[in-house]
């Protein structure tokens, strides 16, 4: 039982705070727009992992672990997904701030936008992939292979795991109102800055794997 609640801390702090493109973005979609349009963006993160978990779950159940762990797999995922971060990132370089009398108006992405990124920025990201097949196989052994126990361990998981991202929103929002037009700016450009370089790494070190 110790082992399995140290596994579960385990897995949420690595979900919750692997330093990847969906971290930032949720960052800076909180500090934008507020707490809601970050927990939406959170839920797409979430619901990505849910979707990668349940793949992983019968992947392995199929036997097709190797395949996952083909590198020329991963090399060619890499590069898409290095690819389409740079596109990601590249739009945070044309977004514009319009500044009223006393504050900055920001017209907000629509909920199903929000959730929508917030899935594929972390789908994207190989390393989702690799920590997942890490996670699915510690705790498979915990209950027997049962697909429905780690269905439930795992939703479980998962749903500590959205309470912090959506604390996390929480406490980023609170920089909201002392926003300027030129901090704004400097965080678009980190923002974009960091996805362009997030995707130029995965394309550069899955490149040689082809």
């Amino acid at each position: 039982m110790l082992s399995l609640i140290y596994q579960t801390i385990v897995i949420v702090i690595l979900l919750s705070f692997s330093f990847g493109p969906a971290f930032f973005a949720l960052l800076n979609t909180s500090i934008k727009y507020g707490v809601r349009e970050g927990s939406l963006l959170a839920v797409g993160v979430v619901l990505s992992d849910l979707f990668v978990c349940i793949l992983v779950i019968y992947l392995i159940s199929l036997g097709a672990t190797n395949y996952i762990q083909d590198e020329k797999n991963q090399g060619f995922m890499g590069i898409m997904a290095g690819l389409i971060l740079v596109v990601f990132g590249s739009f945070y370089f044309k977004k514009q701030v319009k500044k009223s009398d006393d504050a900055i108006e920001i017209q907000s992405p629509s909920a199903p936008l929000l959730i929508t990124k917030g899935f594929f920025l972390n789908l994207l990201n190989p390393a989702v992939w690799l920590l997942w097949l890490g996670n699915v196989t510690a705790v498979s052994q915990t209950f027997n292979y049962s697909k429905v126990k780690m269905f439930i361990y795992f939703g479980i998981t998962l749903g500590l795991v959205l309470t912090v991202e959506i604390f996390k929103s929480s406490l980023a929002s609170k920089i909201k109102k002392y926003l300027t037009d030129k901090l704004m700016r400097y965080i678009n450009y980190t923002t974009g800055a960091l996805l362009i370089s997030f995707g130029l790494i995965l394309i550069y070190n899955h490149y040689f794997k082809l």
